[in-house]
Parts: structure tokens; C-alpha cells; sequence
């Protein structure tokens, strides 16, 4: 009598750890689809891309058929657990960029689930869920580069770091004005205290949504997890910079002269710098290049170009009247009393048609 009960003892705890595999196949299929469809709606509406809304629709078919009835009838909602849990980082998103990389965790997080628990019922559905997490990673990329360049051409009002007492709490005034674009330029300071600044300024950036570019150093971008670069006509050569980069990173590029713009487009550079349009002590020594430099960019530039140079709040009219409607500033908001305040007017006279 005992065998026959130890063996139906058995045979009851193998169908319950399928009912539980069954379960968690089940949620954690729910949990991909759901993700992938929450990306593939910004893919769809936001970049207006067919190519990446289709990938995330066939990824999230190919899963659809491998939810089986079996899954779904195994599942049992009034007895998990996990639907009344939830964290206080789940209720609020900062940006787009923070809905899509959630999302994005939870299908990866989803798919490498799927895979281990998949290999006690499915090798074929454990491999199949691999090979779509390795696709996520590369729709992450490729999304984030998108992104990227559809922020840069939405930005108007760009501010390069000067060193500052108070170069943190600048900064973030600024983006609680609205600014967008940030680059990280001191040439004096050490690497360590460099890297440093960069990774809290990064985080800064991202935290409202705005994109945060390096000055020069390529190394110290990747470092931080930075948008980009950006480069002078004298610093790290741009066509290296995209080979280390990639497609998906913001490389910039400072231009003073027609021929300097034409050198920069031929190597790639997603935005230039147009100036020094007044002289300035950031370039000290350096001629400016004036308005009519300004005029050529307006009617030359096939990408998105920011006039820089000694710009503020009082001679900004005569930039815009020669054609520029973007601005890269310094002393302008470094120097600012009060640069939220600052920030919130240049971006409102830029917004002017």
C-alpha cells in the first residue's frame, strides 16, 4: 500500500510543479507581450518607423504562438500573490526614455524567465525566447539612438558647461527651465574629478529627460553612459569617434568657416557648432565668425546646426534675424543669477516663428 501511495504522492507534486512552470510561462508571456506592444506603440506614433514597429510586432506573434492553452488554463489570478505588490518607482515615469527602458527591462527580464523555467517543459520555446532576448538588446540600442537624434533635432537652446562653485545646482536650474542639451566641457580639470562630474551631470540629465553630451573625451561618454560627444576641429578625430560609437550616439562638431562645415558633414557629424558668432573669452584669441557665417549655416546646413559664440539675451534678436534657430550658450546661463529664469526666456524667444 505504501508504494502505490508514495508514487500517487509523487505524481501529485510533478503535476504541481507543472501547474507552477505552467504559471509563471504564462505570466511571464503576458508580461513580453505587454511590454513589447507598450515600445511598438512609441515606435509606431512616436518615430513613425514601420521598420522597428513591425520588428516588435513579429516579436511579440512569434511569442503569441507559443502561448498555449495549456498555459493559459493553468493560470489562477485571485491566488497570486504578486498582483497586489507594487513600488513607488512604478507609479510616476520621468520621460519617454523612461517608459521605453522599463519596458524594455520587463520584457528582457520576462524572456530570460521564460527561457530557464522553459527548459522543465520546452527546449524549443527556452531557445526561441533566447534568441528574442538578444533581440531586445538590439532594438534597446536602436531605439535609444532614435530617440536620441529626434531630442537633438527638438532642441533649441543648448548650454556648455563652464567651471562653476555651483555647477550641479546651474545645471539642473536650467532643466527645471526646460532646457534639453547639456555638454560637459572643462579642459583643465583631472580625470578623476572629470569622470566624476560627467557621471553626476549624466545622471542629472537624464533624470529630466534631457540629453547630456561630453566635451572631447570619448572615453569618458562611454564611460558615464553619455548621449555623445562633442568634438573641435582639433580634438579626437570625428570618423574614429563614430567607429568606437556607432550610429547611435550624438557626435557634434565645432565649426568656424564654410569649409570646416563642409569637413564635418563629410565625417559624419550628426549636429555642428556655428561660430564663435561674437568673440568671447571661451575662445580667447579666436576671431569671431560673425553673422554672416550664421547666414551661410542657415541656408547650407542639411542637419541640425547651433549658432554659439557670445550669445545672451541681448544680441540673440540679430542671431535669430540671420537665420539661427538653435543657440548654444555659456556665460549666458553660467553666469545666469537666476538660470531657470534665463533659460525660460532664450527658450521662449526661440520658440517664436
Amino acid at each position: 500500500m505504501s508504494e502505490p501511495m508514495e508514487q500517487r504522492g509523487l505524481a501529485s507534486q510533478a503535476r504541481s510543479t507543472r501547474s507552477a512552470v505552467l504559471r509563471i510561462l504564462d505570466a511571464n508571456l503576458d508580461r513580453a507581450r505587454e511590454g513589447l506592444r507598450i515600445v511598438e506603440e512609441w515606435c509606431r506614433f512616436g518615430l513613425e518607423s514601420a521598420e522597428l514597429t513591425e520588428q516588435c510586432k513579429a516579436m511579440r506573434h512569434e511569442l503569441a504562438q507559443w502561448h498555449s492553452d495549456e498555459m493559459r488554463s493553468a493560470r489562477n489570478t485571485p491566488a497570486d500573490p504578486g498582483t497586489t505588490l507594487t513600488h513607488s518607482n512604478e507609479e510616476t515615469r520621468s520621460s519617454i526614455q523612461a517608459v521605453l527602458q522599463a519596458n524594455l527591462c520587463r520584457v528582457q527580464e520576462a524572456l530570460r524567465s521564460i527561457e530557464e523555467y522553459g527548459k522543465l517543459l520546452s527546449p524549443e520555446l527556452s531557445q526561441a525566447c533566447k534568441q528574442l532576448r538578444y533581440q531586445t538588446y538590439s532594438l534597446e540600442s536602436r531605439l535609444q539612438g532614435r530617440n536620441r537624434h529626434q531630442q537633438l533635432a527638438a532642441a533649441r537652446l543648448y548650454l556648455v558647461t563652464s567651471p562653476h562653485e555651483y555647477l550641479f545646482e546651474v545645471v539642473e536650474e536650467a532643466l527645471k527651465g526646460g532646457l534639453s542639451l547639456v555638454q560637459y566641457r572643462d579642459k583643465n580639470e583631472d580625470d578623476g574629478r572629470r569622470l566624476a562630474n560627467a557621471q553626476r551631470l549624466c545622471d542629472l540629465c537624464h533624470h529630466y529627460g534631457a540629453l547630456f553630451l561630453v566635451n572631447d573625451r570619448v572615453d569618458v561618454a562611454i564611460a558615464v553612459g553619455a548621449d555623445g560627444v562633442h568634438l573641435g576641429q582639433q580634438d579626437f578625430p570625428l570618423e574614429a569617434a563614430r567607429q568606437i560609437l556607432g550610429p547611435e550616439y550624438i557626435i557634434g562638431c565645432s565649426t568656424t568657416n564654410p569649409t570646416e562645415m563642409e569637413r564635418a558633414l563629410r565625417g559624419g557629424a550628426d549636429y555642428i557648432g556655428v561660430g564663435p558668432v561674437y568673440e568671447t573669452p571661451t575662445k580667447a584669441g579666436k576671431a569671431a565668425a560673425g553673422l554672416e557665417y550664421v547666414a551661410f549655416a542657415a541656408e547650407k546646413s542639411p542637419v541640425p546646426w547651433f549658432a554659439i559664440g557670445g550669445i545672451d539675451a541681448q544680441n540673440l534678436s540679430a542671431v535669430l534675424e540671420a537665420g539661427a534657430r538653435r543657440v548654444a550658450v555659456v556665460r549666458a546661463l553660467m553666469a545666469a543669477e537666476q538660470p531657470k529664469q534665463v533659460t525660460q526666456y532664450l527658450l521662449s524667444q526661440l520658440h517664436t516663428p
